[in-house]
């Protein structure tokens, strides 16, 4: 028998029995709990909230359906996994001092989803909407947001009304949704670094991309074209990905790629019978799974010398109408930084 147990069972025989009470039962009590150990009594019974942690409140995965109370001195809420179908306006009127909340993966329908609830959260950052059934962004978000997820819901349209005023936000997911139309609600998203719009119904890019942008995700959209120089105010932009497209090369103005500081462009997926021009700095591009006939040296360096060659380190070809012979052999001194090439 180990010491600590043998202490236990020590004390227990000194503590005298009082109306048949076990005299271990304070160590299960609730009440008891909370003073010897500090668990705080505001917490509800179907979410934790550690004492060593006290500003935050974990509910996830406890198979509600409804929100719990949150006491106002949590800034940490956690309810995603759940079957939470509603969020009344008073449902967080006593957690002003949030700043991430996560409900995600729950049953959340528009209409279900009070006009004001986040209206009161001023100091919100995150707010994980994503895997819900919201065929809407809900009204008055907290500008105080920097990341804001609700992708994998049922969006159709997102006006400029939807994310006025939210100058701190850098984060925006909204890919597998049903969205047609993203109209000017980009234009004053001046702090936005990441945009991803990846498998909804967009037929053309949206107007007013925020010029801090680093990363743009149009995938799995039904775009034909490309408006000229989209591109061209956007010097922050490294990654942008348009595969699973409806791309043609009438549809790519000249140049339209030829930008400095781009990283990675994806164009896989699409329908495009010539490679286009790119930047001699960009590092990795894709296009497999096109209809290229021809291998164009000069779509990566206008001129092949010692000093002037493309710093692209992946090239795919695959899945298109030409081979390696197709290669012409200038190709060493022009992509002599390439380690893969896919054809």
């Amino acid at each position: 028998m180990s010491p600590s147990l043998e202490v236990v069972l020590l004390l227990c025989a000194l503590v005298p029995l009082s109306n048949g009470q076990d005299p271990l039962g304070w160590l299960f009590h609730r009440h008891f709990q909370n003073q010897y150990f500090g668990s705080p009594q505001d917490c509800p019974d179907e979410c934790d909230c550690p004492p060593t942690f006290p500003v935050a409140m974990y509910c996830d995965g406890r198979g509600l359906t409804a929100m719990p109370s949150v006491p106002s001195r949590i800034k940490y809420l956690y309810l995603q996994n759940n079957a939470i179908k509603a969020l009344p306006d008073s449902a967080l009127d006593n957690a002003t001092s949030l700043v991430w909340l996560f409900l995600h993966h729950n049953q959340l329908t528009s209409d279900a989803v009070g006009q004001k609830v986040f209206s009161r959260l001023e100091g919100l950052e995150r707010l994980y909407l994503q895997h819900n059934n919201l065929n809407s962004i809900p009204p008055s978000l907290p500008r105080s947001l920097r990341d804001l997820r609700i992708n994998h819901n049922n969006i159709e349209k997102v006006t400029p009304a939807d994310l006025e005023g939210m100058d701190n936000l850098t984060l925006l997911h909204l890919h597998d949704n049903a969205i047609t139309d993203m109209g000017a609600s980009l234009k004053t998203l001046r702090s936005l670094t990441l945009l991803d719009l990846s498998g909804n119904n967009l037929t053309k890019v949206p107007d007013g991309l925020p010029e801090q942008l680093h990363q743009f995700y149009l995938e799995s959209n039904a775009i034909d074209s490309l408006p000229e120089g989209f591109l061209g105010g956007l010097a922050q932009l490294q990654f942008v990905r348009l595969a699973h497209n409806q791309l043609t090369d009438k549809g790519i103005p000249p140049n339209t790629f030829n930008v400095t500081g781009l990283v990675e462009l994806d164009l896989s997926y699409n329908n495009l019978e010539r490679i286009p021009s790119v930047s001699s700095t960009l590092q990795h591009l894709y296009l497999q799974a096109n209809h290229i006939k021809e291998f164009t040296l000069g779509s990566f360096c206008s001129i092949v010398d010692v000093t002037n060659y493309s710093k692209l380190q992946t090239l795919r070809l695959d899945g298109n109408e030409i081979g390696r012979e197709d290669i012409p052999s200038e190709s060493a001194l022009c992509l002599r930084q390439a380690f893969t090439i896919d054809i």
